[in-house]
């Protein structure tokens, strides 16, 4: 009871899921990052999304230049392979796959080949070491720009670094960057300070998306968490989230 008396309130119903319309940032390709390990997992998590009220999914697996080095290739055919089980399975919503690139040494390579995966009309997702950001982070976006992309940074609110440094946020917004945020960072389960952060981009009005970044059924159940929390309402009903542009 003493408990109760200083938890934060949280909604009566879960926030209408379909006003979001594109969970445009999951990790639903089996094996080829630290996403679902097993078709029959990916289905599942599948099939809650479409459920909880998603009309469409872009799924975005990892492509990093030390760890996974998935390409267009490796993507869409696990893609393919993905499409089939849900049509065995009889779950049918449009999915589609891009990328979430890590901004890394092996980047601006890709970018150079012409070979990055996009979403809608040329947003690509990007995301930052959890250590610190690349060196090249700026001019890189400037040429991505430049060559037409909209960068979304993926879950800005996790980045230790930026933190006390509320001047770096202003500044990323002020040079174009798109921010996308994950519904589970509302819950504290990264920590307590994401939480926060989170809670204060969405009361500046930072956030552009958001997403489940779904990975695994703890993921799910964190996400379920998070559709009774009064700032990802407030956020879903700001009117500024662009996720509709992916339709």
């Amino acid at each position: 009871m003493f408990f109760n008396l200083f938890r934060k309130p949280g909604l009566a119903k879960p926030v209408d899921v379909s006003q979001i319309k594109v969970d445009m940032h999951s990790h639903l390709i089996p094996g080829i990052d630290d996403g679902v390990q097993s078709i029959e997992e990916a289905v599942k998590l599948v099939g809650s999304l479409k459920e909880a009220g998603f009309s469409k999914i872009i799924t975005t697996p990892h492509v990093m230049n030390d760890t996974y080095k998935n390409t267009p290739e490796i993507i869409k055919e696990g893609l393919k392979n993905l499409k089939a089980a849900l049509e065995n399975a009889h779950i049918y919503i449009p999915i589609e796959a891009a990328a979430e690139y890590l901004i890394d040494d092996g980047f601006e390579k890709i970018f150079k080949e012409g070979r990055l995966l996009t979403m809608g009309k040329k947003y690509i997702l990007v995301e930052l070491s959890y250590y610190n950001m690349h060196h090249g982070f700026y001019a890189l976006v400037f040429d991505l720009q430049i060559a037409g992309y909209q960068v979304i940074l993926a879950h800005p609110e996790r980045y230790s670094y930026f933190h006390d440094k509320w001047p770096v946020y202003e500044d990323l917004k002020a040079r174009g960057i798109l921010f996308q945020l994950n519904t589970i960072s509302l819950t504290g389960c990264y920590s307590p300070k994401v939480q926060k952060v989170a809670e204060k981009l969405i009361d500046m009005g930072f956030y552009d998306f958001v997403a489940t970044d779904m990975h695994n059924e703890e993921y799910l159940a964190n996400f379920n968490k998070s559709l009774y929390i009064p700032h990802l309402q407030k956020l879903v009903e700001s009117g500024r989230l662009m996720n509709h542009n992916l339709i």
